[in-house]
């Protein structure tokens, strides 16, 4: 998947198919509404394995990404390796944040959340 590359940062391309009440650790809960939407991570050690667990339904609820990640509603469409910071990668999704805070609890660029809603147009909400 990541051909052996540290400190890559990795884009996930997710689809809600329906309106679904998640749990995300201490954030809270909150509604995600069907469409689609970026997550932006980043291994420093052990891509692959990393990438691996986000595909697995099965695993302890562990970050922010899990809880949305085992819902029978949401699927990883696509998968991205990119060679820029988290942060720059996350920036350049333009769309809205469903959760403040989620997958940026070490970000240091002020991006707000590392998840990002698409246009609801594509998910047709």
């Amino acid at each position: 998947m990541a051909g052996g590359k540290e400190n890559a940062t990795y884009q996930l391309l997710i689809a809600v198919d329906q309106a679904i009440r998640v749990r995300v650790g201490r954030l809270g809960e909150f509604v995600f509404v069907p469409g689609y939407y970026v997550y932006t991570g980043s291994a420093r050690r052990g891509m692959t394995s990393r990438l691996k667990r986000h595909l697995a339904r099965d695993k302890r609820l562990r970050w922010h990404i899990d809880y949305l990640l085992a819902s029978p509603h949401v699927t990883v469409v696509d998968v991205r390796i990119l060679d820029q910071s988290e942060c720059e990668a996350n920036q350049r999704i333009a769309g809205m944040i469903p959760v403040p805070g989620f997958g940026a609890s070490d970000c240091t660029a002020g991006c707000g959340a590392h998840l990002v809603c698409l246009d609801r147009v594509r998910g047709k909400a």
